[in-house]
């Protein structure tokens, strides 16, 4: 049987929820999450927390409208993943419309790794720019600060990433820095550097340099904001769930730019419906693919193309590579598994996993795939040439992966190379013949972190759908709300009859599921065996599109043989 646990309901607050307007299902959900209140439900522009709250922000608008009076040449130095992608192409088109001089630069991960590494900067300044801008890193880039400043160049570092002991010496915008009141913690990369965007308009405006030009309208770039903050499974709180409902918002106007609808076409998904699920499994991993297989490069120029064609040949180009990198997962998942058949997971607090045969571009993709299937935190490794490896794990409730890894460096000196990351996610790197002294340390530490519960999957669903609220509105309004991380989307749980079945596309089950007074088509991915007669089910309300039809559709997420 699955281990199912309601969300305690608030109906006190899913009434004021639904006397605010709100249809009674969609209350009761977000009553459930913490809404409170309807007047919580923030999605204009003007509710967002002001950049002033954020510690230097203003500092850094002050500091980039200077570079923008002098005509300074920036270079803006991105990360690899869809948020530092996003980030990138925000900055360049942010800065640019502001009238500032900005190029960019992006590591190659197979190259350089992560981050302003003193290598990045001494190929920065082949460019001679007067000022370097990191977005989604540098919080830890000590060597690549100094040997910018070295060579005589600044550095404003924008970040989200939690920061270590010490800072660099360098200004710094990142809300999880010390110091800083600003209340939402859980920006993405592109969030802070739309941040540093509004502080810069604000500064110039200030200055009056619109007096004679217009003032760009920033609001233009909110769909590079949801995408990398949703791709980034940052948490949902208010403030992030605003700026991704103001994003959608534009998408389903068709106001993205040519390389989100590029994005959005080659992904067979629809603008004007555009939900977070699109943004997070269908427009992200084909951006992020750039980054693992390749240069991110194409994806930056892909968010950055000015013109529908020219975005839409970059943009099959990235669906191409993700396809490509759906084979090699696929293969490595599949020899993964087979290196855990002989592992008694349930014996161990952690996975660590490695094979000189994967690809360091996918490790990030396998550590979640099996931290999801087996519930322990798993770190996966690859070759990275010259006897080092590059790791990638993610984590569970109950295990802070960076500060797990903290006290593995420090029972361990010298042993990790690099690490870096949050709770959830974190990567790292050190060379092969300490893997076995690491595996042992990490396992050590999450074995005295995580208690028997903690190792034990809980399923946290909305309990049961009555046959009324099974409709086809229900489903409309639940698919156009703003869900993710720390604000999950609606799972229902039911016990149904299996009333028919049959394998579609060769590895998914097509059923007919019967119960609770509820009759429906279902859908079960990544299934090929047939299910029982009976089984118990945590299910997601969906809207299934077919020939022109549209009906109510269940998505079994989660099942069990009754």
């Amino acid at each position: 049987m699955l281990n199912l646990q309601a969300r305690v309901s608030q109906p006190e607050a899913a009434r004021r929820l639904a006397a605010g307007g709100l249809p009674p299902l969609l209350a009761r959900l977000l009553a459930a999450r913490g809404v409170a209140d309807a007047g919580d439900l923030k999605h204009k522009l003007g509710e967002l927390l002001p950049p002033a709250l954020m510690l230097n922000a203003e500092a850094a608008g002050a500091r980039l409208a200077d570079a923008v009076a002098r005509q300074e040449r920036l270079l803006v130095v991105a990360d690899y993943d869809a948020d530092g992608a996003t980030a990138c192409a925000l900055a360049v088109s942010g800065l640019s419309a502001l009238g500032a001089q900005v190029e960019y630069l992006v590591p190659n991960r197979f190259e350089y790794g992560y981050g302003l590494s003193p290598e990045i900067v001494r190929l920065a300044a082949e460019r001679t720019p007067h000022l370097l801008i990191t977005v989604d890193n540098g919080i830890a880039a000590h060597a690549g600060v100094e040997e910018a400043r070295r060579l005589g160049m600044e550095v404003l570092v924008t970040d989200h990433h939690l920061p270590g002991d010490t800072l660099p010496d360098a200004l710094i915008v990142n809300p999880n820095q010390p110091g800083c009141a600003f209340p939402s913690k859980h920006l993405a990369g592109v969030g802070v550097m739309f941040y540093v965007l509004s502080a810069l308009r604000a500064e110039l405006r200030r200055r009056g340099a619109f007096k004679l030009r217009p003032e760009p309208n920033l609001g233009d770039l909110l769909d590079l904001v949801a995408l990398g903050t949703v791709a980034d499974l940052v948490r949902l709180d208010p403030n992030n769930r605003l700026l991704v409902a103001q994003g959608l918002q534009r998408i389903r106007q068709g106001k993205a730019r040519p390389g989100i609808q590029a994005l959005f076409q080659v992904a067979g998904k629809k603008m004007d419906r555009a939900n977070c699920d699109d943004l997070g499994f269908g427009i992200g991993p084909r951006l992020n693919a750039a980054g693992r297989l390749d240069d991110m490069t194409r994806g930056i120029e892909c968010l950055l193309a000015a013109d529908a064609k020219q975005a839409l040949a970059l943009a099959g180009d990235l669906d191409q590579l993700n396809r490509e990198r759906r084979g090699i997962e696929a293969e490595m998942q599949d020899q993964a598994l087979a290196l855990l058949d002989g592992i008694q997971v349930a014996d161990g607090a952690s996975l660590t996993l490695y094979d000189p045969a994967w690809h360091q571009g996918v490790v990030g993709l396998l550590a979640s795939r099996l931290k999801e299937r087996h519930h322990r935190p798993t770190l996966i490794f690859a070759d990275a040439g010259d006897g080092l490896l590059r790791g990638s794990g993610r984590s569970i409730p109950g295990l802070h992966l960076r500060d797990a890894l903290d006290v593995v460096d420090r029972r361990l000196p010298g042993v990790i190379l690099r690490f870096g990351g949050h709770a959830a996610a974190a990567g790292l790197s050190l060379h092969r013949e300490h893997l076995e002294a690491f595996r042992e340390t990490f396992e050590t530490v999450a074995r005295d972190s995580l208690s028997a519960a903690d190792l034990t999957r809980v399923i946290e669903t909305d309990g049961e759908l009555a046959p009324g609220e099974f409709t086809l509105d229900n489903a409309e309004i639940l698919r156009n709300a703003v869900w993710g991380q720390g604000f999950p989307p609606p799972l229902f749980q039911g016990a149904f009859q299996v009333l028919n079945q049959r394998l579609v596309g060769d590895k998914h089950l097509k059923l007919k599921l019967a119960g609770g007074g509820i009759s429906a088509e279902a859908i079960l991915f990544n299934q090929a065996d047939p299910l029982p007669d009976r089984i118990q089910a945590a299910y997601r309300l969906e809207v299934n599109e077919w020939n022109g039809n549209r009906s109510v559709q269940i998505n079994v997420a989660h099942w069990a043989g009754m």
